[in-house]
């Protein structure tokens, strides 16, 4: 796993214009996994994505207690939220449907590391961590795929 890209971000509204710009960059069949401690702007983050995406401001909940939510943007796949924050076993994947989601949605993933071996092996993985009053992006993938899709598409 190679370092692809690393952004510092101001505040919560340079999280969601973030967000906002990888929703014109992931296509159907993408993985992005969200990583970092509680508050770190995973959510935040990610209802960015959804919320441009979809082209307004509807409300996008957090899915910790249903552990997944799915939208249907007018133009494009649909997307899949998923919080893997109370997952017990990957195997719950399953129940919840990852195999769909897989199946041509764009999949959004926070707490990845819950997932066990379900990532597969092109997830464009996103580490968000505290930096002074801000934050932190480490954009992180295999190859040279994510690389060049991301490159000149992404600013804090």
């Amino acid at each position: 796993m190679e370092t692809l890209q690393t952004l510092t971000l101001a505040d919560e509204a340079a999280t969601r214009r973030l967000g906002a710009q990888l929703a014109a960059v992931l296509a159907a069949g993408d993985v992005l996994a969200l990583a970092g401690d509680l508050g770190a702007g995973k959510t935040t983050l990610a209802r960015g994505l959804i919320q441009a995406a979809l082209g307004g401001c509807e409300p996008v909940p957090s899915p910790t207690f249903t552990l997944v939510q799915t939208y249907e943007p007018a133009a494009g796949p649909a997307i899949w939220h998923f919080d893997l924050y109370r997952l017990t076993d990957p195997e719950e994947l399953i129940e919840i449907g990852w195999e769909e989601a897989m199946a041509g949605g764009i999949v959004l993933v926070e707490w990845p590391e819950r997932a066990g071996e379900a990532l597969p092996p092109e997830t464009l993985r996103l580490r968000l961590e505290e930096e002074g009053s801000g934050r932190l992006a480490v954009f992180e993938g295999e190859g040279d795929a994510w690389r060049h899709r991301l490159a000149g598409r992404l600013a804090p």
